[in-house]
């Protein structure tokens, strides 16, 4: 039998980076960079030919970077690029990052005859003085018709992400994007507080930082957000992830399950046959080493290490996860989803029971309200996630 498996495709381009923005992503690069990119990710994938026939892709993410700031004949090419190495699941959750600035009809047409069935909106908000201050190239209106269009091409899962503790943001403003979004009935809506990464322009603008909300504002959109969204039938899954029933974002969680997945692309992350690793993140020493291994693994017999070989060259970093590692993450990444951790799951993985290696921890933060046991269930309450960094930092072994 298959075994489950997700794909992350990283598309490092974009129109022009936000003052918050510390994703790898370029704003400078040519059409023939993006043409190189894109055949070399297809050759990455086909390094993984080895080991494709004991897979079956569940999901699949396009993210960036802006991806659709790509020729759809590029996307085109990646789709093709993953089936002619991998076997897809009919139902598979197959998603597109997308800028409202950067959308057109024909592309989203395109997007679903080649299979995407998911595509994420960055709204951020919908006040036109917060997206100057975010550096966002598309105004409210440019938002609204991309999602309309998307809707009229035919996409029946749209996310829409929006942001709190902008600069210059109040409890008002932040309500009034929230209730606009809710009234548009997307399937999934993630809201995010903003996060000052240095190297920003943001982290270096001594002005903005001035205006940003303080703590207990910013607390209280994100105490907001939960009580409009759940108003409007939205659940809220993760810490700042709410859908309708039946539209969480499956690939997302195999994340926060900790399960498979494979990243394509420079800086791209990965956790496959019990390995975490990263690619480098320098644009063209990854095109030109993929470009210079010459690889038609098509004719060569010894598949397995042409893909050790090659693998080592474009990863920056490899960790082993053995098992105290393992149970960390499936604590401090499962705690973050609302329905908590499952002890059959935590037995069935490692072979001890969750509170022969947690049990002090769990009863601590259980006494004091942070946490909550029933049943085969651990979850953090709403008091909890208030706190929530504390409380799973104390989830890592010593």
């Amino acid at each position: 039998m298959r075994k489950d498996l997700s794909l992350y495709i990283h598309i490092p381009f974009c129109m022009q980076k936000c003052v918050y923005c510390d994703f790898l992503s370029f704003s400078d690069a040519t059409f023939a960079e993006k043409i190189r990119y894109v055949d070399a990710l297809c050759q990455e994938m086909r390094l993984y030919a080895p080991f494709s026939d004991r897979y079956l892709v569940r999901t699949i993410y396009i993210g960036g970077g802006t991806p659709s700031i790509l020729d759809e004949a590029l996307i085109e090419r990646i789709m093709t690029g993953i089936r002619n190495v991998f076997k897809i699941d009919e139902f598979a959750e197959i998603s597109i990052e997308a800028n409202p600035g950067t959308l057109k009809y024909t592309n989203l047409l395109s997007y679903l005859s080649y299979g995407i069935n998911r595509i994420s909106l960055g709204l951020q908000s919908a006040d036109p003085a917060l997206l100057s201050v975010l550096g966002r190239i598309h105004d409210y209106d440019e938002f609204i018709d991309g999602y309309a269009m998307a809707r009229r091409a035919g996409f029946k899962n749209i996310n829409i992400d929006l942001m709190s503790g902008i600069p210059g943001q109040d409890i008002h403003t932040y309500v009034d994007t929230l209730t606009r979004v809710m009234d548009l009935a997307p399937e999934h809506i993630s809201a995010y507080s903003l996060q000052v990464e240095e190297g920003t322009p943001l982290a270096a603008n001594k002005e903005l930082l001035a205006r940003i909300p303080d703590e207990e504002t910013d607390r209280r959109m994100y105490a907001m957000t939960k009580k409009v969204l759940s108003a409007g039938g939205y659940e809220r899954y993760e810490f700042s992830n709410y859908a309708k029933p039946g539209y969480e974002c499956r690939h997302n969680i195999v994340y926060w399950s900790g399960k498979e997945y494979i990243g394509f692309g420079i800086g791209a992350a990965s956790f496959f046959k019990g390995e975490r690793y990263t690619n480098i993140r320098n644009l063209m020493r990854y095109i030109e080493y993929i470009e210079s291994a010459q690889m038609d693994l098509a004719q060569i017999n010894d598949k397995v290490s042409i893909y050790e070989k090659v693998s080592r060259e474009i990863r920056d970093s490899v960790t082993t996860m053995y098992i105290d590692s393992r149970m960390e993450e499936f604590m401090f990444l499962g705690l973050r989803m609302t329905k908590g951790v499952s002890r059959k799951d935590f037995r069935n993985r490692f072979g001890k029971d969750m509170y022969e290696v947690y049990g002090e921890v769990i009863n601590y933060y259980t006494d004091q309200g942070y946490m909550e046991s029933f049943g085969d269930t651990v979850r953090l309450t709403d008091k909890g996630i208030d706190v929530s960094n504390v409380i799973l930092a104390d989830f890592l072994l010593k």
